[in-house]
């Protein structure tokens, strides 16, 4: 009898969990945090060799309205391969901001200008925005910008 109740026990351990969706978590974070894994996920892939991917993820920057992540692209194929590779995107962002909530709608728009720096001052401001801590890299190291 011990040895039935014992086995039904193995079994019942072996079984995989799968978590209530009430339980995953929902904090809150702030769009430079968003930021700040979505371009960590994007130089995820260019080191993988998706370069493609990794270029349509750092055309523009995505736009936060609470747990909705508004991303405009230049034209539909980007859309299409973008879509393609949307849901690992949101996996990696659900998991590194703690929140299962995160969705993203996708815009094309063939007007839009790439909004990326273009001198050295606009890279180092917009690093500056995403992680202050540059400035202390920066003075520590008694660093300047090429002029």
């Amino acid at each position: 009898m011990a040895s039935i109740r014992k086995k039904k026990e193995l079994e019942q351990s072996g079984k995989t969990h799968v978590k209530p969706t009430s339980i995953l978590p929902i904090e809150d974070f702030t769009e430079t945090e968003m930021l700040v894994q979505w371009n960590k996920y994007a130089e995820r892939l260019g080191q993988k060799g998706l370069k493609i991917m990794e270029s349509i993820l750092l055309i523009n920057d995505p736009v936060l309205n609470g747990t909705n992540i508004t991303y405009e692209l230049p034209n539909e194929g980007s859309k299409l391969e973008f879509e393609s590779q949307m849901n690992a995107l949101l996996g990696h962002l659900r998991g590194h901001l703690h929140n299962h909530d995160i969705t993203i709608e996708v815009i094309v728009n063939e007007k839009l200008e790439t909004k990326r720096s273009f001198n050295d001052q606009d890279k180092y401001n917009r690093l500056h925005e995403i992680n202050p801590n540059i400035e202390l890299l920066r003075s520590t190291f008694g660093l300047d910008l090429p002029g």
